[in-house]
């Protein structure tokens, strides 16, 4: 049986063509229910969906505050997702395959920006609340 609890984690901008050293000033933080494996755990998730929420962060603007949504269908059988507004689809961040990454200092993620864009982040730091 696996145990669940939620987590602040910090993913920060990997190395890129665009930033070769990456970026610490680029990223976000989420709450997120993870397994003792380090996956996202849908039922805890749908459980305590109010506090799962990120923030991005950038240098040239604003936070941005939303939540750490799942939504159905797709390849996955749905997907996480970061919405910043829900009353409009076109905000959301994608996850790419978040439900089979390990979120575990040192791993990699992919998340499709705003603008259509695919960028990889490090997972900087995993903290229990």
């Amino acid at each position: 049986m696996h145990s669940t609890s939620l987590k602040r984690i910090r993913l920060t901008l990997a190395r890129s063509r665009e930033f070769p050293e990456g970026s610490t000033q680029i990223g976000y933080d989420l709450i997120a229910p993870l397994d003792d494996r380090g996956h996202i755990d849908l039922v805890s998730w749908k459980a305590q969906r109010g506090a799962c929420t990120v923030r991005r962060f950038l240098p040239s603007e604003d936070d941005k505050f939303g939540r750490l949504v799942h939504k159905a269908g797709g390849a996955e059988h749905g997907h996480w997702a970061f919405d910043y507004d829900p009353n409009e689809e076109s905000d959301d961040e994608s996850g790419f395959l978040f439900g089979a990454h390990v979120f575990a200092p040192g791993e990699y993620v992919s998340i499709c920006g705003e603008d259509g864009a695919m960028h990889t982040f490090a997972v900087n730091s995993v903290n229990s609340l």
